[in-house]
């Protein structure tokens, strides 16, 4: 290979962060993530960041943007660890599957959407003041940028609105996610661990039992509706 050529393929080589780099790009909407938890993802197979001579681990833009997906499946979806690989192990295939317990036609790329402020709205249909009393009723955490989760929310609340249901009406669900969060919290308490895997095998663990609370309150839901319509 001639020097040129040589220039050139490093020019145009990805750059490649380390683990300090990648927090700071994740950390502001997976404020979680923690060095340990990135090296559990590794060791469950669902990112292979390249390695220095020296052993350092050194993640691409593609790493980046596969780690972002899979802490959405598991914040946005519940979803366990095995069950994500085995969906990004189907889009590494060119499959182009839909989520597991997601809304019909959700896919992976969807799942790594990231919005700025008025992205958010503009992509929500909504307003800037229906995204202010979302964040006011502590129904949307505020934040630099926003995810999935944040754009399906703000959907619900433009449809919501739309029959009179405004985000104030809905200030309770905050307090009882927060008391259904304690009972996740107790129930994990007997086989919590403090090592680095096992800091992340609680995480997936509590996102599993939300996940199964999150069936119960919408079965519970379709019951009520049930009898009002009797």
């Amino acid at each position: 290979m001639t020097e040129g050529a040589a220039t050139r393929r490093q020019v145009h080589a990805p750059p490649l962060f380390g683990i300090g780099q990648v927090l700071a790009k994740l950390q502001p909407e997976f404020p979680e993530l923690t060095p340990s938890k990135l090296r559990f993802l590794e060791e469950q197979g669902l990112v292979t960041p390249a390695r220095t001579a020296a052993g350092y681990r050194k993640f691409s833009p593609d790493d980046i943007e596969r780690l972002g997906v899979v802490l959405s499946m598991q914040r946005d979806h519940y979803l366990p660890l095995k069950v994500i690989r085995a969906h990004l192990e189907a889009v590494d295939r060119g499959e182009t599957p839909a989520l597991p317990g997601a809304t019909s036609g959700a896919t992976v790329r969807a799942t790594a959407n990231r919005f700025t402020r008025s992205e958010l709205v503009q992509a929500a249909g909504a307003t800037p003041k229906l995204l202010d009393e979302a964040i006011a009723s502590s129904l949307i955490r505020p934040a630099d940028v926003y995810g999935e989760e944040a754009l399906q929310l703000l959907r619900s609340l433009v449809a919501l609105g739309g029959v009179g249901i405004e985000p104030r009406h809905l200030r309770g669900l905050r307090g009882a996610a927060e008391r259904q969060a304690a009972l996740i919290d107790r129930a994990i308490a007997p086989e919590r661990r403090r090592d680095a895997a096992g800091r992340a095998r609680n995480d997936e663990r509590a996102g599993e039992l939300a996940g199964h609370l999150a069936s119960v309150h919408a079965s519970v839901l379709r019951q009520s509706l049930g009898r009002s319509s009797d």
